[in-house]
């Protein structure tokens, strides 16, 4: 089999292992944890029309059904034939439209951390490895599609194995995660992982610092200064990554930080305090211009099962 066969082939019998292993795991809607850190399952059963959300830096598998975010007005659509990889904090809106009892959606959620990301990124390179090539600066705006390929998929298979044995967890599940992310970094989405985790990625690190302070004032200038550019070329490569301008993008994670916290069942001051608003009166003229409802109205008309999203 060549090289190309061998990255479109997807070994149906591993990910219909998986969604067992998922299934079986998963008793109600909602996010799971798997007993593995920074690893979630996840079950739909109900049509979920996209609302906003926050999506941390995740790899998000599905092995059952179909998924949908929208960043900034582009439609992202992954089942079990693409994975989405999401390298930085975005405020995007998500849902599961066509989930049903009939056709359940199950996937899997994997924090990427920063650190353990670089790391991995420096070893490939230092083995002299042969990395997907990177296109100068990151230019897919925020979120990427990758395909399924059988490194992913085996090495998928392999963490999920650890099932629920402690020990078998204590002691492999670093390694077993690190295959996952290593088959990341080798496929369709290496290159645009590599950039997002990379030393030099300054607007990444300036999400991270957003997204880690949604409370604490902000202003271009404070970004630019911290990722150590002008304010014109911060604001060109923010929005280049992004596809939103920067203060664009701290409203946009505020607001759906407040959404979620709101339908969630959290006070609407107390969610608009949370995220950074000290006038409750701006917070709701803001988000009544962006989700058109205003936050009382919102709260009442939500029944999104926590964590969905």
């Amino acid at each position: 089999m060549s090289e190309p066969d061998q990255c479109r082939y997807i070994p149906t019998m591993d990910k219909d292992r998986i969604k067992h292993f998922i299934a079986d795991r998963t008793s109600q809607d909602g996010l799971t944890d798997s007993g593995i850190q920074g690893v979630q399952f996840f079950r739909a059963t109900q049509s979920v029309p996209c609302v906003p959300a926050v999506y941390e830096p995740c790899i998000i598998a599905i092995v059952s059904g179909e998924k949908e975010a929208v960043l900034n007005g582009q439609r992202y659509v992954y089942d079990q034939g693409r994975y989405l990889c999401c390298p930085m904090a975005m405020p995007v809106k998500a849902g599961t439209p066509k989930a049903s009892r009939d056709n359940p959606l199950y996937g899997v959620m994997i924090a990427l951390d920063q650190r353990l990301m670089a790391q991995i990124a420096i070893e490939m390179e230092n083995a002299g490895a042969v990395l997907p090539a990177a296109r100068g600066e990151l230019r897919e705006p925020g979120i990427k599609l990758a395909r399924w390929d059988a490194t992913f998929t085996d090495a998928l298979l392999r963490l999920l194995q650890l099932g629920d044995n402690r020990t078998d967890i204590a002691v492999l599940g670093q390694a077993r995660l690190r295959e996952v992310l290593y088959a990341l970094l080798k496929g369709e989405a290496g290159a645009f992982a590599r950039q997002a985790f990379g030393a030099g990625n300054a607007i990444g690190r300036s999400i991270a610092h957003v997204s880690s302070n949604l409370d604490a004032p902000v202003s271009i200038d404070d970004m630019a200064n911290r990722a150590g550019m002008t304010r014109a070329v911060f604001h060109r490569k923010f929005k280049q990554v992004t596809t939103l301008a920067p203060m664009q993008f701290v409203k946009s994670m505020r607001l759906n930080n407040a959404a979620m916290k709101i339908a969630g069942g959290m006070a609407v001051n107390e969610a608009a305090l949370e995220v950074g608003y000290l006038s409750p009166s701006q917070f709701s003229r803001e988000f009544k211009r962006m989700y058109g409802q205003s936050p009382r109205q919102w709260a009442e008309a939500q029944q999104l099962p926590i964590g969905v999203a």
